[in-house]
């Protein structure tokens, strides 16, 4: 189990065969948040506040039975193409930050194969791996568009 949970950590924090979001986020020029190159249909900001949306909503999910998830995909995605100040981008980079440190505390804390009383058989194991893989997802299409951009390493 120490293991597992060990490569848990190790993936939803961004490693191995992918960059994190931390990573992908750094040193991003705050005027180019809010660019969709080449026809692309969401921004960086667009992106990241909907990895913080959806990661947010299930950590609540696996904590709280009394949780209501925002109603998708309409509340799942930001509308505006920018955050509206420099405040709004670093709080939105905290809270990722903050609910992915809450999430491993999970992971280290529960049963990660006991079903979540109030789910319909999901599990702190699966509520990770799709966490894992939503926010990989969504990170290569930030270094993508980074790319695009000229702002990549």
């Amino acid at each position: 189990m120490e293991l597992l949970i060990k490569e848990l950590k190790k993936v939803l924090i961004g490693g191995g065969a992918h960059v994190g979001v931390k990573d992908a986020t750094a040193a991003i020029p705050f005027d180019l948040l809010g660019e969709k190159p080449h026809g692309l249909p969401y921004s960086i900001w667009q992106l990241v506040e909907h990895i913080r949306i959806a990661q947010w909503d299930m950590l609540e999910f696996s904590k709280d039975g009394n949780h209501k998830s925002p109603a998708w995909p309409d509340e799942y995605w930001p509308k505006e193409n920018a955050p509206a100040d420099k405040n709004s981008w670093d709080k939105t980079l905290k809270q990722i930050d903050d609910d992915l440190e809450a999430f491993i505390e999970l992971v280290e804390q529960r049963d990660l194969y006991e079903p979540i009383p109030h789910g319909s058989g999901q599990s702190i194991l699966r509520e990770a791996l799709q966490i894992a893989d939503h926010t990989a997802y969504h990170t290569a299409e930030i270094v993508v568009i980074r790319r695009l951009l000229g702002i990549w390493k």
